[in-house]
């Protein structure tokens, strides 16, 4: 009997322990992208809102600005579990596979109207690659939409011809060849850097990207072609997800829902914010002149043929999906 008090003692203890243990699932979540950057705010709500509504079980640490992998190391960290849950720009895994940057060809979803409706077109065959790789997309959200920075003005695509482009994605650096610019790769983290040392000298991205690296220090013009809206994603590895109990995964589903949502409306509003602090920093915030609207229109439809030819049937179950 007198063995009784300790053995319930130390089985208080290891229950602890194990409730201890339990609440101690720690995930990490690397980013590519600045601290201030929306999607990254948004990141680092939802991490917040991940561990209070899982009661501390799950506790989500968002490193920013490529400090735990770089922009196209994410995915492969998350497939092997390197990091738990991470974010990632779609479009940069088009040459994996081609449904990837369906969202990077230009002008087939030029509004956030259309770019919603297009995720959900590609989110189903989305879902089913992740799975065969193990993992899953917990949401996405769009970046504002694309236009043409540069050090001089343009009034057509020739204008372009010998640029130094930096190109971030495939999509991108197929335009730079379309149009006769030289395509440069530099990833978000080391545009500034290059803008400065003159490795490139013109890109097209968001307003968002030109304010996270002060475009307007380096370049004169942006030009609002509105071209296409590509998708951050996040993505977890399922055998993390699994190993969560219960609650944790209905936490994280949640907050991932809401993240979602939350990061549409914010896209819109960083949108609007950006292109003023673009023109209050001197940039000139134009239109694009029709000549090269229409040039650009015509790059379109030829990356569009191309995407559909290398993207298959799968490529053309989204497209169908998106055109009802």
């Amino acid at each position: 009997m007198r063995l009784l008090p300790s053995l319930l003692g130390a089985a208080a203890l290891l229950a602890a322990g194990v409730g201890a243990a339990h609440a101690q699932v720690k995930w990490d979540l690397p980013a590519a992208y600045p601290a201030t950057n929306f999607h990254t705010v948004n990141l680092l709500q939802f991490a917040d809102e991940v561990k209070k509504a899982s009661g501390g079980k799950l506790e989500i640490t968002v490193h920013a600005g490529a400090s735990l992998f770089k922009a196209p190391e994410i995915k492969r960290a998350v497939q092997g579990n390197q990091a738990q849950i991470g974010e990632i720009l779609l479009v940069n895994f088009q040459n994996e596979w081609q449904p990837y940057g369906v969202d990077g060809v230009p002008f087939l979803a030029d509004s956030y109207e259309q770019a919603m409706k297009l995720w959900q077109a590609q989110k189903p065959l989305l879902e089913k690659k992740l799975a065969e790789q193990g993992m899953m997309v917990l949401y996405a959200v769009a970046w504002p939409p694309q236009g043409i920075y540069t050090k001089k003005p343009l009034t057509s695509a020739a204008d372009l011809k010998g640029i130094k482009w930096r190109a971030y994605s495939p999509a991108t650096a197929r335009i730079a060849e379309l149009v006769g610019a030289q395509p440069v790769t530099v990833q978000a983290a080391e545009f500034a850097q290059a803008l400065a040392t003159g490795v490139v000298e013109s890109t097209m991205t968001s307003g968002a990207t030109g304010v996270d690296s002060k475009l307007y220090e380096h370049l004169k013009y942006y030009y609002d072609t509105q071209a296409w809206l590509p998708k951050n994603a996040v993505l977890v590895n399922r055998k993390a997800f699994e190993a969560l109990d219960k609650a944790s995964q209905d936490a994280l589903l949640k907050a991932g829902a809401d993240a979602e949502a939350r990061g549409w409306v914010a896209s819109r509003r960083v949108n609007d914010e950006t292109l003023a602090k673009l023109k209050a920093n001197g940039m000139q915030v134009l239109p694009p002149p029709p000549q090269l609207k229409a040039d650009l229109a015509k790059v379109g439809e030829v990356m569009l043929k191309e995407w559909t030819e290398k993207a298959g049937a799968d490529g053309r179950a989204i497209l169908n999906a998106y055109r009802k």
